[in-house]
């Protein structure tokens, strides 16, 4: 007994040991790939998605730069600060007009009575990464409009260790400039230039407040500020009546800053105050960025500013229409505006984030993982786009291979970095968390519930998608790229392959599943990353998941293609059975095909005699009639369905394709005008909710992401000669023009781009601004698959 309980004592520490321990392939990207002598176009950038405007340096301990802003004497007491992107503050319609991934960006952002464009450019030069320059306009949002009361503009810089700024303060309170100097950036200063009318260079009065202390930690910069704006001024323009402001009591100091703890790093910010209309330029000036012999380049402000923001604009206008053609397609200008914006605000959203995740480890046996502690994962960077500035300014695992889809047709090598940073997140067992929460701004977005990743949870593979295009495309670096990746591709796909197997050989099934409690209808499947999409009613260890096996069916064509390109002769021979069975249709039929239902469904122990009540005090609980749940296929027809079609994994002569084109094209079941409906109309789990504080997400609203593979399915049909064809590109056409149509008139009315839309009304739903996977609408306009 003492030595089985020892043997399984020594397995349970050395599975926990692997989980928190890095995967021993080469790395894809060097450990200084982010650096400014390795990258330094990509080294200073809006790596902050979740603050309205600000930039950083891809490092480890970045310099940090923001924007906070605040309309003054609106409201009694302190005004609104505006700095984190907010679902509920009010602030909108906002995101990027133009954003290149790169070196520029515009972006428009609408607060009440206000309309603000934040711009930057970047100009190249020296070992540290170069210069840059930001313009922020305020206007009033009308023409005409005159009783707008005073604005506060808050200009900070933020250090994350000893490095010291040095402040230059003028005689009105105004920093002349900030100097100062980190091994990664040399000498700088930043420069805050006198206030101009917009489109002038004449100055405008304006009314200055500094304050300078430790950093608090990012998370806590809003209500630092917040808690300082306690003091009244008074704005004093030549000739004018004067305005009452609150403003920062600062001083510069050293000893009125307060406690500086080792390496606490520091806080300056600048607040100027003034009557709107304005525009304020705030310029980065890097020492090493000099021209031949010495000759120091003139500061990018002013008019030569306004040419370069014009040259990029125009510059990012051509290579919009080079390379996405919606001009070409006959699309109207809202239209192609529409795309701009969705690529922009998607490269805007790109963020670069360091640190430590929390792991649970795979103790081997499902349930036992809540009897060990988290443990972090070792310290690493992640250079990912994000789904959403305002709720979800993060990375995440299966949105990520979307964005890319995107991402890699205007810039692949935005593409590599991002999946090299990704697969860099590999532990020993081939396994990557699903949502990465690294350093304390992502973590102070979460509920500490989804904090911890589960070492046994996968995720949609969907990395692979951009794999497979880059296959496709046959770019030389996209190709010496995948060279470098193989190992950690295919040592993420074969514990996908082995950790999700399921009963029976050739099935799978998603680890993970919620717990089967009183309170929800039907437990959630969140690793599948469709929710609370329905599966079988009373999870156990019988279930077949219909997505999951496409998606390693998917997994296997890819992985195989690669090794028969790369010349892995032993992979692809161990790969290139698996895929052929897991797309044989024999196979998936005996597994998936129900014929009491007519489509491929999941299959586990279900009943759909299941409904919440009320039953007092407890709220809704979940009530079992009859039948009885029992081992059978589960009737929920939806997206899963529709996987093996899809993923395109049906010979286009299959007699299944029909009855799949069927339900998909019937407005009883999955069509809608607005697009193809999560959940058909006809199941009884469709629009209902989990429990009493959950509502439906998965169950009926139309979303991008699976609508774009639908379309690309129904593309790639509509091209293959079979009985189907016609079909397939008629259907392709409808649908194209329901999504897009839709999308359009939503971002019309509201300025947005959705996380879902009502599949009765089309609205968008769910979070907003959702720049992630629903800019895939641009490749849906594009006809690119």
């Amino acid at each position: 007994l003492a030595l089985g309980m020892s043997g399984r004592w020594v397995l349970a520490w050395h599975r926990a040991r692997r989980a928190v321990t890095l995967h021993s392939a080469p790395p894809v990207l060097p450990a200084d790939s982010s650096s400014p002598a390795v990258a330094p176009d990509l080294f200073w950038g809006t790596y902050r998605p979740h603050v309205y405007f600000g930039m950083k340096t891809r490092s480890p301990k970045p310099l940090l730069t923001g924007l906070m802003w605040a309309q003054q004497g609106t409201t009694p007491g302190t005004p609104k600060l505006r700095h984190t992107c907010e679902q509920g503050d009010g602030v909108g319609p906002y995101g990027w007009e133009f954003h290149d991934g790169l070196s520029f960006g515009r972006q428009h952002i609408q607060d009440g009575a206000l309309k603000l464009t934040t711009e930057f450019v970047k100009r190249p030069g020296g070992q540290h990464g170069g210069d840059w320059s930001w313009r922020v306009t305020v206007e009033p949002q009308a023409s005409g409009t005159s009783a707008i009361p005073l604005v506060s503009l808050f200009f900070y810089v933020v250090t994350d260790s000893n490095e010291v700024l040095i402040p230059e303060v003028g005689s009105k309170g105004q920093l002349k400039f900030i100097s100062g100097h980190t091994s990664e950036l040399g000498d700088f200063r930043f420069t805050l230039l006198p206030p101009t009318s917009p489109g002038d260079t004449a100055p405008k009065y304006g009314s200055y407040n500094v304050f300078w202390t430790s950093n608090p930690g990012l998370p806590l910069l809003t209500e630092m500020v917040k808690s300082r704006l306690n003091s009244w001024f008074q704005h004093r323009p030549p000739g004018a009546s004067p305005e009452r402001y609150l403003g920062l009591p600062g001083s510069l100091k050293w000893e009125d800053r307060g406690p500086s703890g080792q390496g606490q790093g520091q806080f300056l910010i600048q607040q100027v105050t003034l009557k709107v209309p304005f525009s304020i330029e705030f310029v980065f000036e890097s020492g090493s960025a000099k021209a031949g012999g010495n000759q120091v380049l003139p500061r990018l402000a002013g008019s030569l500013l306004t040419h370069a923001l014009e040259s990029h604009a125009e510059a990012f206008r051509e290579r919009f229409e080079k390379t996405f053609q919606l001009k070409e397609k006959g699309l109207s200008p809202g239209e192609q505006a529409l795309g701009q914006a969705a690529l922009s605000s998607l490269l805007g959203g790109i963020g670069y984030f360091y640190g430590q995740g929390l792991v649970l480890p795979d103790m081997g046996v499902e349930g036992s993982e809540q009897k060990v502690d988290p443990a972090l994962f070792p310290p690493l960077p992640l250079f990912t786009a994000v789904p959403s500035r305002s709720f979800f300014p993060r990375g995440f695992l299966w949105d990520e291979g979307f964005h890319q889809l995107v991402v890699q047709r205007w810039d692949p090598s935005l593409t590599r970095e991002a999946l090299g940073h990704w697969l860099g997140l590999l532990n020993a067992d081939g396994w990557i968390g699903r949502e990465q929460i690294l350093g304390d701004e992502a973590r102070a977005r979460v509920p500490p519930e989804f904090l911890v990743q589960r070492a046994v949870h996968a995720n949609p593979p969907t990395l692979l998608l951009p794999v497979a295009h880059m296959l496709e495309v046959g770019d030389p670096d996209d190709l010496a790229f995948l060279r470098k990746a193989f190992p950690r591709l295919h040592a993420w796909f074969s514990w996908l392959h082995q950790s999700q197997a399921g009963p029976v050989p050739l099935s799978y099934r998603w680890r993970g599943r919620d717990p089967a409690l009183p309170t929800l209808l039907n437990p959630k499947t969140l690793p599948s990353g469709l929710d609370d999409y329905p599966r079988a009613s009373h999870p156990s260890v019988t279930e077949r998941h219909l997505d999951l096996r496409c998606w390693v069916a998917l997994g296997a064509r890819v992985l195989t293609q690669l090794a028969e390109y790369l010349g892995e002769a032993e992979v692809a021979a161990e790969l290139g059975p698996l895929a052929a069975s897991l797309e044989a249709a024999e196979s998936l039929d005996e597994l998936h095909w129900a014929p009491e239902l007519g489509v491929f469904a999941d299959f586990g122990n279900h009943t759909k005699a299941v409904q919440l009540k009320p039953r007092p005090p407890q709220g809704l609980v979940r009530v079992v009639g009859r039948p009885q749940p029992r081992l059978q296929y589960v009737d929920a027809l939806g997206y899963v369905s529709l996987f093996p079609l899809l993923l395109r994994l049906l010979d286009p002569n299959s007699s299944r394709l029909g009855p799949l084109l069927d339900i998909l094209a019937d407005s009883r079941h999955l069509w809608s005008p607005f697009g193809l409906r999560s959940l058909a109309a006809s199941s009884s789990f469709y629009g209902q909710r989990n429990s009493e504080h959950d509502p439906p997400y998965w169950r009926g609203a139309v979303w991008l992401n699976v609508n774009y593979l639908a379309l690309g399915a129904l593309h790639h049909y509509g091209h293959l000669e079979g009985p189907h064809q016609a079909r397939a590109a008629k259907l392709h056409s409808e649908l194209r023009a329901n999504v897009v149509g839709n999308v359009w008139r939503q971002y019309q009315a509201t300025g947005f781009l959705w996380e879902q839309y009502s599949d009765r009304d089309g609205r968008g739903m769910g979070c907003r601004p959702f720049h992630g996977w629903t800019s895939l609408v641009l490749l849906a306009m594009a006809e690119d698959y």
